[in-house]
C-alpha cells in the first residue's frame, strides 16, 4: 500500500474533494494515516475531524455520503485529490452542495451555491 508523507503536518495531509461527473470542488478536508486506510478499504470518503479530534465519515449523520471512485496523490505524496460521487447532494454542514458556496464580490461574500438541505433538520 502506498504510504503517504504524514509528517509535513504533524499527522496530516491535506484532501481536496471534487465531483467525478462535473468536476466541481466540494470540499478540503485532512487525513491522517486511519482515514487513509479506511478510505482505502471502504471505498467512502473518511476524514480526520481536527475540531472533534476523531475520525469522521463523511455522511454519517447527514446520509451525505462520498462513494470514493479516483484517487489521486501529488509529487510530494503529502496532498491527496479525491474524485467522488456526492450522495446526497450535499457535501457542506451548511446543507450547500458544496463547502465553496460563497464568492467574493469587493468586499463581501456573495452565496452563489445551491442549498440541498435544511441543517436544522439534519443534525438535531
Amino acid at each position: 500500500m502506498l504510504e503517504l508523507n504524514f509528517e509535513k503536518l504533524g499527522g496530516l495531509v491535506p484532501v481536496v474533494v471534487q465531483d467525478y461527473t462535473s468536476g466541481e470542488v466540494l470540499m478540503m478536508a485532512f487525513m491522517n494515516s486511519q482515514a487513509w486506510e479506511k478510505t482505502l478499504e471502504t471505498r467512502r470518503a473518511t476524514y480526520w475531524s481536527r475540531s472533534r479530534n476523531q475520525l469522521w465519515v463523511k455522511g454519517e449523520t447527514s446520509g451525505n455520503f462520498q462513494e470514493v471512485k479516483e484517487i489521486y496523490v501529488d509529487c510530494d505524496e503529502d496532498t491527496v485529490l479525491l474524485k467522488v460521487i456526492q450522495r446526497g447532494g450535499a457535501a457542506c454542514h451548511t446543507g450547500h452542495r458544496s463547502c465553496f458556496y460563497r464568492k467574493l464580490e469587493g468586499d463581501k461574500l456573495k452565496v452563489v451555491g445551491e442549498r440541498v438541505f435544511d441543517p436544522e433538520e439534519v443534525y438535531r
